[in-house]
């Protein structure tokens, strides 16, 4: 299990952005995959992009392709999610979580993730 506390939400217009973080408080931070998930009011989570434990590999979901950024910087144990272009629906619950396992980021499900933080609300206003 790694602790990790998302922040940077808030509300933004149409068109802003935003960038969330992702800390872990260990210094094994190196040793995860991160993925960051999102869950709209009712809707199911959903996957949106991931960054392996060096940031060689990152996926993105096609829905943010283009408009969000995924980085990590492993010596503050932290991940962000820079996100551009921002819509109404993208309006959301985010996640960040946590896989040790090998090539998440190729099988990105959420089920392969164990560590996830308590979420941090995104609005987007129109």
């Amino acid at each position: 299990q790694l602790p990790l506390v998302e922040s940077g939400g808030g509300l933004v217009q149409s068109g802003g952005s935003l960038r969330l973080s992702c800390a872990a408080s260990i210094s094994i931070f190196d040793h995860y995959a991160i993925g960051w998930f999102r869950q709209a009011p009712g809707k199911e989570r959903e996957g949106i992009s991931c960054i392996s434990s060096h940031g060689s590999a990152i996926f993105y979901a096609e829905s943010v392709k283009g408009r969000f950024t995924i980085s990590r910087d492993n010596a503050e144990n932290t991940a962000y999610l820079q996100m551009k272009s921002l819509r109404p629906e993208d309006t959301a619950v985010y996640y960040c979580a946590a896989s040790s396992g090998p090539n998440v980021c190729f099988d990105f499900r959420r089920e392969r993730f164990g560590s996830w933080g308590q979420g941090t609300q995104v609005t987007v206003s129109s």
